[in-house]
């Protein structure tokens, strides 16, 4: 199975949380590298936050300090807790994958995303 599948979006007020969720009942999360981006309307998709097997996070500046990227690889889940959530926050998530892989062709790359979950934050 190579299908990602979020969860946990809604629509919250300036100031609350939400906790994003992705799994994959396939062999995705032996990939080293996940995690989530966003598309708000009109803009262009970007890295919120990413995570490698060994636990090492990477945030946007954007993110740091309200969200929080954790992985679960025996469950095969992936979290993005969201906590002071901004009007700005507004978007579709994205869970991603991106598998790096060597042929006989050189060095590939896949990324493999979800469906989208869509966050408002909205008084």
């Amino acid at each position: 199975q190579t299908q990602l599948v979020e969860s946990g979006g809604g629509l919250v007020q300036p100031g609350g949380s939400l906790r994003l969720s992705c799994t994959n009942s396939g062999s995705l999360f032996n990939i080293n590298t996940m995690g989530w981006y966003r598309q708000a309307p009109g803009k262009q998709r970007e890295l919120v936050a990413s995570i490698d097997r060994d636990g090492i996070t990477n945030y946007a500046d954007f993110a740091k300090g309200r969200f929080t990227i954790s992985r679960d690889n025996a469950k095969k889940i992936l979290t993005l807790q969201m906590n002071s959530l901004e009007i700005e926050d507004t978007a579709d998530y994205y869970c991603n994958a991106h598998d790096i892989y060597f042929t006989d062709s050189g060095r590939k790359t896949h990324d493999y995303w979800g469906q989208g979950t869509q966050v408002t934050v909205s008084s």
